[in-house]
């Protein structure tokens, strides 16, 4: 893949930059807005991205342009995002790896339920031994 640019001046430049690693906006305009012809649906996408225009993506269609941008490692959109509003670069994690992590974690989880519970019936022991427990002569 191409180096793309990494600063943009607005949102609008970064996600023109994930169209453009999409296919470009006659591609991506015709996924998103199947009902128009393919010119119609770039020219709709055109405006969408251009801050003057009435036009604009909704949130599920900027989430879907970043998603597939992501499939092809492209974030500039998110990368925009995350310095706009003061967060760290945000790194993307392969879904193998955040199974194994889920994995991992409901396996640590599973082993501390089973600690608790032996812990548990641990009390409940001594709590009935106690109770059966009885003191000579009323000492206690």
């Amino acid at each position: 893949m191409e180096q793309l640019e990494l600063i943009h001046e607005d949102i609008y430049e970064a996600l023109r930059t994930c169209i453009g690693a999409l296919g470009g906006p006659k591609k991506v305009g015709v996924v998103l807005k199947p009902e128009m012809s393919v010119d119609k649906a770039r020219n709709w996408l055109n405006d969408c991205l251009n801050p003057s225009k009435r036009d604009k993506l909704d949130i599920e269609q900027v989430l879907w342009i970043l998603r597939e941008s992501r499939k092809i490692g492209c974030h500039a959109a998110m990368y925009f995002i995350a310095n706009h509003c003061n967060y760290r670069q945000p790194e993307p994690i392969e879904p193998l790896d955040e199974m194994a992590e889920l994995q991992k974690a409901f396996i640590q989880s599973v082993a501390e339920n089973r600690r608790l519970l032996e812990r548990m019936e641990r009390m409940q022991t001594l709590q009935s031994m106690d109770s059966n427990m009885k003191v000579p002569g009323g000492l206690l």
